[in-house]
């Protein structure tokens, strides 16, 4: 089932779509409308905001604004909202008009009856502007209520379960129970998006596979608070990793700890590099580069392949516009005379180092024939050119709109 998100489409046969979030004060339109803009040039296609007050609520059609005239950027926006979302949506119509999607976590939303008023108030609302919702439920703010009752009812078996395995079912219920309400209150069917995010691997993936079992709805992938650094990194990587393969996920979102001051746009190239790595999408060249060992004390290839990476990178700004398919691109960037030769005539285009003790004398392999050999100071000035040159001959530039 596909649910369209501005100009977005997730799930059914969509490719898997790259989600990032804000972490900047909403009710600052400036420096979030800038943060938004840095993220969708990064490659996230849909971009979520805190919406938390009413201050934060007043800035977003401002923040929407900003996005086109200043930033010229057109990626959907979706509204976070916990605990206040009904007033707020029913205060500033103009925001929930504004933006592309709600995101509505059920367990917090109220409890008992006004759990179900302000719910209803929330979906109404997404009715009425003719907008998609996610119902994003979190292990951290489940509903209690419904918690209280399967634990009761697990303990009252001859075998009860263990209570992770009720926390999961939980989840599960939760997310399923809210968007079957949502429909009886006259959402359809393909405006809705559903998540359950939990913090460890197992979990992930045993909830993704039961909602996956027990529904069509378009599923959003997120190891929620992953941490910092190599482990969040990494840890997202697996968990993502092991349903996607089993094709289950239609967007992802890298839920990373950025250090202090640090680059928010960290999370959409995990993203980013996950589904390409993956096979399952193509963002930008693949540079096959090896580790290095006591072959390669030399930094020249070291030097060698950062120049390249990072030249392919600043081109793809030009090249995804220009020369379309380019992403497709494989280039070797390779150290030393064991595996270089092999990897780089296995590439489009490939320069395969000798490695230690040797003079800095490196073969170029084009689509697997050895053209040249490059040496000199000038050899990855060199070899940038013959990649140019590549792209050039093998990638049409794109045809003109009509």
């Amino acid at each position: 089932m596909k649910c369209h998100v501005g100009d977005v489409v997730i799930g059914g046969d969509a490719p898997v779509v790259v989600q990032s979030m804000t972490n900047t004060d909403t009710k600052d339109a400036v420096g979030t409308a800038l943060q938004i803009a840095e993220l969708a040039h990064a490659g996230s296609e849909i971009v979520r905001i805190t919406v938390n007050n009413r201050d934060a609520a007043a800035q977003v059609p401002e923040i929407v604004a900003r996005l086109r005239d200043v930033h010229g950027v057109e990626v959907p926006i979706v509204g976070d909202f916990h605990f206040n979302g009904h007033t707020l949506l029913q205060e500033f119509p103009e925001t929930a008009q504004a933006l592309s999607k709600f995101r509505i976590n059920p367990g917090n939303v109220g409890r008992g009856a006004r759990h179900d008023r302000n719910f209803a108030t929330m979906i109404e609302a997404a009715i009425e502007h003719g907008k998609p919702i996610r119902i994003g439920v979190n292990a951290g703010s489940l509903d209690p209520e419904l918690m209280d009752a399967l634990m009761e009812q697990n303990a009252a078996l001859p075998e009860p379960a263990a209570g992770g395995d009720v926390l999961r079912d939980a989840m599960v219920r939760s997310a399923l129970d809210s968007a079957l309400a949502a429909e009886e209150i006259g959402l359809p069917h393909d405006r809705i998006v559903v998540s359950c995010k939990v913090s460890r691997l197992p979990d992930m993936v045993a909830v993704y596979r039961a909602l996956a079992t027990q529904s069509d709805y378009p599923l959003h992938l997120g190891l929620t608070e992953a941490g910092m650094g190599s482990k969040g990194i990494i840890a997202t990587t697996a968990a993502l990793s092991v349903l996607l393969e089993a094709g289950i996920g239609d967007t992802i979102r890298a839920s990373l700890t950025p250090e202090p001051g640090g680059d928010r746009t960290l999370e959409v190239s995990a993203c980013l590099d996950i589904l390409q790595s993956l096979g399952l999408r193509s963002f930008r060249p693949d540079v096959t580069a090896c580790p290095g060992c006591g072959r390669t004390t030399s930094s020249v290839f070291q030097e060698l392949a950062q120049s390249i990476q990072g030249h392919l990178d600043a081109r793809m700004d030009v090249w995804r516009v220009d020369r379309p398919g380019v992403e497709n691109l494989h280039v070797a960037v390779m150290g030393c005379i064991v595996n270089g030769p092999g990897e780089s005539r296995a590439a489009d285009i490939g320069i395969s180092l000798p490695g230690t003790g040797e003079e800095p004398r490196a073969p170029v392999y084009v689509d697997g024939e050895k053209v040249t050999t490059l040496e000199g100071p000038n050899l990855a000035d060199d070899f940038i050119a013959m990649v140019e040159r590549y792209v050039d001959e093998h990638y049409e530039p794109a045809k003109e709109a009509s």
